[in-house]
């Protein structure tokens, strides 16, 4: 048996990317508690209860398994984000509110669907939310993607995406799919400029 598992550690690729410049990588597929919902992050309600949800889950899957003998660290909040906003590449404050999103937390791949059921009628019990029916347990394969570290507030994204969608093209790739963000900081307890997020994009090869 594994002694305590970090996968941000084990995956470091892909959760410690450099902020000097971006990088192109494949990405594997790997195995996420996800929910959906759209608005603003800042207000919606539905928002902070998918964050909730999505950790009262983790947590009670991280105990369960602990339980059978493999702890492991929970890993960052990740967002899937699209709709028209992303599709101008635009992260401005009047169009938050039309954002449609996944939030979403990797799990280890010795999580299984029957501890994932398991762990929702759990939460369910003690926190009584009501968007738990609505969590699903699947496989998010992304392939090749684009990706760098933004060091600063989220509403300060603008030009390290930029410099990510420029370095795409220079490259001959083109964006595919939906931005993706790794929350690798608790705002909570982190001053705002020194907020880490990975930015990630699937790409592809221009015709």
């Amino acid at each position: 048996m594994r002694g305590k598992v970090d996968l941000k550690k084990e995956l470091k690729l892909l959760y410690h990317p450099s902020a000097k410049k971006p990088d192109i990588l494949d990405v594997p597929a790997m195995a996420f508690l996800m929910l959906d919902g759209t608005g603003d992050p800042n207000t919606s309600p539905d928002y902070q209860a998918a964050v909730e949800a999505l950790y009262g889950v983790s947590y009670s899957l991280k105990f369960m398994s602990k339980k059978k003998g493999q702890d492991y660290v929970v890993m960052p909040l990740e967002g899937l984000w699209w709709g028209t906003p992303m599709g101008q590449h635009t992260f401005t404050e009047e169009v938050k509110e039309k954002f449609m999103w996944t939030m979403m937390i990797m799990q280890p791949d010795f999580i299984s669907e029957e501890m994932v059921e398991k762990a929702i009628e759990e939460t369910r019990r003690k926190k009584g939310l009501e968007n738990l029916d609505e969590m699903r347990f699947e496989t998010f394969e992304e392939g090749t993607v684009v990706q760098i570290l933004h060091i600063g507030p989220y509403d300060a994204e603008g030009p390290t995406v930029d410099r990510m969608h420029h370095f795409t093209f220079n490259h001959g790739y083109q964006l595919r799919g939906k931005h993706h963000e790794i929350y690798m900081s608790d705002p909570r307890r982190t001053d705002p400029e020194k907020l880490r997020t990975v930015l990630r994009h699937p790409i592809e090869k221009k015709e």
